[in-house]
């Protein structure tokens, strides 16, 4: 089983490495939960995209902007619940954050998944 700490880690060198600027790595999946790693190098955004019925964010490291109907930023150690409306991510340091994210349907995720450069 991962170590949130070591993935976390071995995230943020991956995104600070790649071009893109992030990372991520599916830590659970278990029918529709999933717990995502996803790292942020400073200066990068998640462009919005639509929320799944549940997610969470629990950032490890970093500082974080999320944008959508009400724009936040966030700090480490900070948890905060993410809308139901389109939202997007922009770091604002190197950042690692937990996403904690329940899809309506076993096997599916939502549409615009971060995880998405992991198989890059």
């Amino acid at each position: 089983m991962p170590i949130v700490e070591t993935a976390a880690r071995k995230a943020l060198e991956e995104a600070i490495a790649k071009d893109k600027g992030r990372s991520a790595e599916i830590l659970i999946h278990d029918g529709p939960l999933r717990q995502t790693i996803l790292a942020l190098k400073a200066g990068q955004v998640l462009a919005e995209h639509n929320s799944p019925p549940a997610a969470s964010m629990y950032l490890l490291r970093g500082r974080v902007r999320v944008t959508g109907q009400d724009q936040s930023e966030v700090v480490a150690g900070e948890i905060v619940a993410l809308t139901h409306v389109r939202h997007g991510v922009e770091a604002l340091e190197d950042s690692v954050f937990l996403l904690t994210t329940v899809t309506s349907q076993a096997g599916n995720s939502h549409g615009d998944s971060p995880n998405q450069d992991h198989h890059e």
